[in-house]
């Protein structure tokens, strides 16, 4: 297989899994996590860790060179520089692939990559108000747009639990009748999501 000497890059993002081999001359079969799939596409080079056993140290991801990429249905098929048979693709069955977020192309105006959002304060700007709500926790679609998960925090930015000692959490359709606005830079999302008391 082929491992490129380049160092580890210290923004890796988890984009999707080998679910399989494809075909026999050594494609790898990948379940992208998000609909956001187009990065694995656009980059020349992802890295791969394999899963271990509870317990055991994660070795570091190893560098591959994508020859060819394409998508194939709700997933994407690849060819890797020195995955040369169905073997050596079948082995890499369950490997997490990871590509620098420095590599992704420029998002187009008013798009977002997911991955950005996760981590942003969410504030509703309803009855007039600016309250922060929580905190988007995932990004993950549905038939129709993609929702926010967001788990609910005090004015202190601690969780708040519901009765049974569970994070709050809101799904929000990531849509523009509700996002007024999305600031990057200030890890913010501004909203006009109904005030809960």
């Amino acid at each position: 297989m082929s491992k490129h000497a380049d160092s580890l890059p210290d923004d890796l993002v988890e984009l999707g899994r080998v679910a399989s081999a494809y075909g026999v001359k050594g494609w790898i079969k990948v379940q992208p996590h998000s609909a956001q799939a187009d990065v694995l596409r656009a980059v020349p080079r992802w890295w791969l860790a394999m899963p271990v056993p509870a317990g055991r140290a994660s070795p570091a991801p190893r560098a591959y060179a994508v020859q060819q990429c394409r998508v194939h249905g709700a997933s994407a098929v690849a060819q890797l520089e020195g995955v040369a048979d169905r073997d050596q693709a079948e082995a890499l069955k369950g490997a997490s692939v990871w590509v620098p977020r420095a590599a992704f192309p420029k998002a187009a105006d008013d798009e977002y990559y997911w991955v950005d959002l996760i981590g942003c304060a969410f504030h509703s700007n309803a009855e007039g108000a600016d309250r922060r709500l929580g905190v988007v926790a995932e990004v993950f679609e549905n038939a129709a747009h993609a929702i926010l998960r967001v788990v609910c925090q005090d004015a202190d930015g601690q969780p708040l639990l519901d009765a049974k000692g569970r994070p709050r959490e809101m799904l929000v359709p990531f849509v523009r009748a509700h996002i007024h606005a999305v600031d990057l830079a200030a890890r913010r999302i501004d909203s006009d999501w109904p005030l809960e008391d």
